[in-house]
């Protein structure tokens, strides 16, 4: 089992940065090679995917309107995974949640088994 914590959300200015943290526990990461990804969800709309990296670093997956404002990366070392987010934007206010899965496909919510409570990141304009 593995269980994450996401901590830094908060309330941010539009323009401003926030850096998200995920935490495990459980099995380590590496060895059991988790890819691991970060979602969002606003009331009334369905979760959707915002990044994702393998269990190694090695590649990084974005929503396409992202991938010049957010940076995912991670520390096997400490078993936390993070969400460095910048310019943003009110329409980025959401639920931020990070999850584990041990299948290829990190772009798909259906195959991640492990999840978080999440954060909630507030922009204002």
């Amino acid at each position: 089992q593995v269980q994450l914590v996401e901590s830094g959300g908060g309330l941010v200015q539009a323009g401003g940065s926030l850096r998200l943290s995920c935490v495990a526990s459980g099995r380590p990461f590496r060895v059991y090679g988790y890819g691991m990804g970060w979602f969002r969800q606003v009331p009334g709309k369905e979760r959707e995917f915002v990044a994702a990296i393998t269990w190694s670093g090695g590649n990084t997956y974005y929503l396409d309107p992202l991938n010049d404002r957010f940076a995912i990366s991670r520390d096997n070392a400490k078993n936390t995974v993070y969400l460095r987010m910048s310019n943003l934007k009110p329409e980025d206010t959401a639920v931020y949640y990070c999850a584990a899965t041990q299948s290829s496909d990190l772009l798909r919510l259906s195959e991640y088994a492990y999840w978080g409570q999440g954060t909630q990141v507030t922009v204002s304009s």
